[in-house]
């Protein structure tokens, strides 16, 4: 048992926190399942031209590693979390975490291009099911009272992967080995087996009499306004985020896209840091305020293209403004939906992954149609009618 947190029995068997305390060890271990998560996700987009030569494949054929961990996610996270939404929790997180070792091993290990597909699509499962649980196992920790807090320190492992593991994954697998790179990352999944054996608290599933099939889940009120915020606003990102490049290279910071990025990763890190302090209280005025701060980045990265002080002031905002969507987005929709959470979370994993491939999809034939400089202001057309959407769902999606 956690020191920080006394368990008492409540209820149907499941445990419950009464300390007024984070568990950190706990919300950590998670944070770090989060981190893997991302490393497996976006390092071969920075090791491409070694995959491609060493499984002797073109780059197109090698980006496919992405694309095949994309689909995994999709595919698997409604499906597999609503089959396992019975089953106790830990052995369920055990078991993605075994599924980020065995399949990152593969892909550090192997020199058949399917086979290495075949281990992203599975390591893709994994993700898939793995973020359809983390919101609801970090909220099952705390009192109502630090749910937010709690899930704010869950998700802190995505900012810290983007901002610096991916790029520090990125840096020593071009000068080292990318399969050693790989085999760190299955490393890391082995530790955190042990971690979340020592510290990590089960709970039951959800009972059989509780579950809602799929479609009573989304017709909840709240979760479908909450999934519109998050297509359009995670889409409006993932366009920007996805030609961040072609974008700079109209700009004055042609040759310095590594320290935009940072500098949107750090900033994003301060982001979650501010939403967890604040999302108990204020999650409604905080989405508000978010959006609305990214469609002003927007703007001023859209107007500002000759100016290298409003592109710095310009990301910076985009990163502390975004850097806690995943928080705010996970907690509206684990409230609204109450018991069926999982599921919940289930869907907007799906619509997140959705947005990511959109967003690639859009960006492409915007920077194809238009050019680069419009990518900026084209994000308004979305985050207006998502603000538009956060606004009117104050009772039941974004009610605080």
């Amino acid at each position: 048992m956690n020191s920080n947190t006394a368990l008492i029995r409540k209820g149907g068997g499941a445990n419950v926190p009464s300390s007024q305390r984070l568990p950190w060890v706990g919300l950590l271990a998670l944070a770090m399942a989060g981190f893997i998560c991302i490393l497996t996700e976006g390092l071969p987009a920075g090791l491409l031209p070694q995959i491609a030569q060493d499984l002797g494949v073109t780059e197109a054929l090698a980006g496919q590693l992405v694309t095949l961990y994309a689909v995994g996610s999709v595919l698997a996270a409604i499906p597999l979390t609503t089959a396992t939404r019975g089953w106790k929790r830990r052995p369920l997180l055990l078991l993605c975490i075994v599924g980020f070792f065995v399949f990152n091993t593969i892909t550090a290990l192997s020199s058949i291009y399917v086979l290495t597909l075949v281990a992203r699509f599975f390591a893709g499962v994994s993700a898939g099911v793995l973020w359809g649980m983390t919101a609801g196992y970090a909220r099952r920790m705390v009192p109502d009272s630090l749910k937010g807090r709690a899930m704010a320190v869950a998700m802190v492992g995505t900012p810290l992967a983007l901002a610096l593991g991916v790029p520090l994954g990125t840096f020593f697998g071009t000068y080292t080995d990318w399969r050693l790179i790989f085999g760190a990352v299955s490393l890391l999944a082995a530790a955190l087996i042990g971690w979340v054996l020592w510290k990590v608290p089960d709970y039951a599933g959800e009972p059989a009499g509780d579950q809602l099939p799929f479609h009573k889940v989304f017709l909840i009120p709240g979760v479908r306004s909450i999934l519109f915020v998050v297509l359009a606003w995670v889409l409006a990102h993932n366009i920007l985020y996805t030609y961040i490049a072609p974008y700079l290279a109209e700009t004055a910071f042609a040759q310095r896209v590594d320290l935009v990025l940072l500098i949107f990763g750090i900033t994003s890190i301060v982001g979650i840091w501010v939403i967890g302090m604040l999302i108990d209280r204020f999650l409604r005025m905080l989405v508000l305020i978010s959006i609305t701060g990214f469609a002003l980045a927007s703007a001023a990265l859209g107007i500002g293209m000759n100016q290298p002080a409003v592109i710095i002031l310009g990301v910076t905002a985009w990163g502390l403004t975004f850097g806690g969507a995943a928080t705010l987005l996970q907690t509206a929709i684990a409230q609204a939906a109450g018991k069926s959470a999982d599921i919940a979370q289930s869907m907007l994993v799906t619509a997140w992954n959705v947005a990511i491939g959109g967003g690639g999809i859009i960006g492409g034939l915007l920077l194809e149609q238009l050019g680069a400089g419009f990518l900026p202001g084209s994000l308004i057309i979305l985050l207006l009618p998502s603000l538009l959407a956060a606004r009117l769902a104050k009772k039941h999606g974004f009610p605080s």
